[in-house]
């Protein structure tokens, strides 16, 4: 990824960057670096950074997630992290933070979101505690592209059903993480400013919710 932004001619400035710890490595001191290496070999230089890190995983346990976090904080104090998050924590992780971390709540929580998955008591616990809600999965991976419901709102609004999940995920106040390597599908995916569903249409799609059974990676613990 760092070759390709320093190929592109890009402004560091300009790009978004994120990445993520998945394991902890044995002592805080070693997991910083395991940390920091990492941004070196994102963004070159003494005052190298990324835009967000996150820890990947709560599964780790309660010692590993207090080390990783630990570094993670450092970064930020230092820097080189400019905003430090979670992926795929649950309310009692996040609550489970408070008792050692120096910065809480962490400013995004990154979970499975689509209206098959909607995962709403950890949305609501985000939400209540300002924590940003990135959507990763928001296309299903194409799962659903011929959902009837999907399909029909789709044709309604003259849009493809992934700008319909993603411009969905939008009106919830979250942030969407689609992907894809075709260029013309990721024009496509962007192209979801500048019209809404209607009220009674997300309605729809809020009700296409199948709780746990409708993750397709992983849903939340929240106890």
């Amino acid at each position: 990824m760092g070759d390709a932004i320093r190929q592109s001619g890009i402004p560091r400035n300009e790009v978004f960057l994120t990445t993520k710890i998945l394991s902890a490595s044995g002592s805080p001191e070693m997991t910083y670096q395991k940390c920091l290496n990492s941004i070196k070999l994102i963004d070159e230089g003494e005052n190298g950074y990324v835009d967000l890190f996150l820890i990947h995983s709560a599964s780790p346990g309660p010692a590993k997630r207090k080390e990783m976090w630990g570094a993670l904080e450092r970064l930020y104090e230092e820097g080189r992290a400019k905003a430090i998050g979670v992926s795929n924590f649950g309310v009692g992780h996040v609550e489970e933070m408070k008792g050692w971390a120096k910065v809480w709540p962490p400013h995004v929580n990154q979970l499975e979101l689509h209206p098959w998955s909607q995962q709403r008591t950890i949305v609501s616990y985000c939400r209540a505690h300002s924590i940003i809600i990135e959507a990763y999965s928001p296309l299903v991976r194409n799962q659903k592209s011929h959902n009837t419901t999907l399909v029909s709102l789709a044709q309604k609004y003259s849009k493809t059903p992934s700008q319909i999940l993603i411009r969905w995920s939008l009106q919830h106040g979250w942030v969407p993480l689609p992907k894809s390597d075709t260029k013309s599908r990721i024009e496509e995916n962007s192209d979801v400013f500048g019209w809404e569903l209607e009220s009674e249409d997300m309605h729809v799609l809020d009700d296409l919710d199948e709780g746990q059974e409708g993750a397709i990676v992983q849903a939340v613990k929240n106890d």
